[in-house]
């Protein structure tokens, strides 16, 4: 009879656990003003309750002659509830993600507003169009005066509209506006994020790509030639990439020697103390690519450009399908909120791909993951008559050209190197070769042939065989016995 054999997982190991830990949780080193790291739960909970019963006995919620009697209570109470979990509920229970500065607690708190937006889109993707309309223009009545086409959705203007007209004046117009500035602005600080030249300049490269092969869905898209590949690509994007790579370089060799704020005795010293404490407190400097990643490298660079060129078209897809105008603060707040969580997201991320000891995601990550699938199937649930026009050849062109430009950036980023480290290794190896004298070897000179062999005979009777051998002429001494002379 066979016995058999149970198999046992065993836990992780204590290295893998802190390698998370410290993506996910990272803990203040150095404390200098322990009140602001004290735990204060129970205060915390006494507040709380104080402010809830006050606002939940003195507010008016019977006017029954209001026309939004049941809007609004219904909305008050969402609000406090989503307020009551972003300040209470996630700074006393959420982890600190991989940053502390200025404090742990306002990185629980950005963590807990990407949960809050995540529930907030799993309630709009159960709704219908008509609830969805009406919540919007509770919200803000003004949207109901924004120019709609036939289909309902934001109706846009005309664009690339006489390209060949090229004029300073028109140029300096397309210069000096606000877009240009948040191009600028936009990938600085994407810089910063990724810092990589390379996944920089692809992921600004590719993102044109993706707005000719969606411009048939979102007219706005289409630009003059100069326009997108002069003034975005090599202007804005490649100015705002310069300067945010000038910073990385000027943060990584800054030398951080952090001093207490007792320990300082002036005045401005203690201010410009307690200023940087909203700089960063240090600064790790990113490695993408390694001359011997594995292929799975590919596929880690494929999947982050993919997800930022969908988390940047679903701000296009939601701007135009909800008739949201540019301008608007739910625009602008948006790209400001994934911006925020995106810096957590960048660093978690790049730990998982390039350290084989993380063998989690962050919670932080995971979230931005699950916030832009969602914002996706929103934009496609609402936005079917718009999705119904798609062309299947560019999206897949689409995705064949991610994958291919994954594919290049790597090979080119991890060949260079790799075959740089074997030149620099061959040439190592060829020195000391040349360097070794071996005891039977009187002297090494340049031989002028390397197929010359040369006999000569020196007067004590020595003979002398000179041989070509590798560039290098060597001479070996051979003793002739009175027998051989003779």
């Amino acid at each position: 009879m066979s016995s058999s054999r149970r198999h046992r997982t065993y836990s992780t190991s204590d290295d893998e656990f802190e390698v998370f830990r410290s993506i996910d949780h990272q803990e203040v080193e150095d404390i200098t003003l322990e009140f602001f790291y004290k735990p204060h739960t129970l205060t915390l909970l006494s507040l709380s309750l104080i402010l809830l019963i006050y606002l939940g006995f003195t507010r008016n919620g019977d006017a029954t002659d209001n026309p939004d009697y049941p809007w609004n209570n219904v909305a008050f109470g969402i609000g406090i509830m989503f307020l009551f979990f972003i300040f209470v509920i996630s700074v006393l229970a959420f982890p600190n993600g991989p940053f502390t500065r200025p404090h742990p607690a306002v990185w629980r708190i950005v963590f807990g507003l990407s949960v809050s937006y995540l529930l907030f889109l799993v309630f709009i993707f159960y709704q219908d169009w008509d609830t969805v309309r009406r919540l919007q223009y509770w919200f803000d009545p003004s949207l109901k005066d924004v120019p709609k086409d036939e289909r309902g959705f934001l109706l846009l203007g005309d664009y690339a509209v006489d390209c060949n007209n090229v004029t300073f004046s028109r140029l300096w117009d397309s210069v000096v506006d606000i877009y240009a500035f948040a191009h600028f602005f936009g990938w600085a600080m994407k810089a910063l994020l990724i810092r990589h030249y390379g996944l920089c300049w692809m992921i600004s490269v590719t993102w044109e790509l993706t707005e000719l092969y969606f411009a048939h869905l979102l007219p706005n898209f289409q630009e003059c030639w100069w326009d997108q590949w002069i003034l975005d690509v090599l202007l804005c994007n490649g100015l705002g990439i310069a300067f945010g790579m000038f910073v990385c370089h000027w943060l990584e060799i800054r030398t951080y020697d952090w001093d207490g704020i007792k320990e300082i005795q002036s005045t401005t010293g203690k201010l410009k103390r307690a200023v940087l404490q909203f700089t960063p407190q240090s600064w790790t400097q990113i490695r993408w690519m390694d001359p011997y990643s594995s292929n799975m490298r590919v596929f880690a660079v494929y999947q982050l450009v993919l997800v930022w060129q969908l988390s940047e078209l679903n701000t296009f897809f939601i701007k135009h399908i909800f008739v949201f105008p540019p301008p608007h603060v739910v625009v602008w707040g948006r790209i400001i909120f994934i911006g925020v969580i995106s810096a957590p997201t960048m660093r978690q991320y790049h730990r998982f791909v390039t350290d084989c000891r993380c063998r989690r995601i962050g919670t932080q990550a995971w979230v931005f993951l699950a916030i832009t699938i969602m914002e996706l199937l929103i934009s496609v649930k609402y936005g079917r008559a718009m999705f119904a026009e798609a062309e299947i050849i560019n999206l897949l062109l689409w995705q064949l050209t991610l994958m291919l430009a994954s594919l290049a950036l790597v090979y080119v980023m991890t060949a260079f190197p790799r075959w740089k480290a074997e030149k620099l290794s061959s040439r190592r190896s060829n020195k000391k070769r040349s360097s070794f004298v071996s005891p039977l070897t009187e002297s090494i000179q340049p031989a002028k042939s390397n197929s010359s062999i040369n006999t000569t005979a020196k007067g004590d009777g020595t003979a002398v065989n000179a041989t070509a051998v590798n560039g290098y002429k060597i001479r070996n001494r051979h003793r002739k016995s009175k027998a051989n002379k003779q």
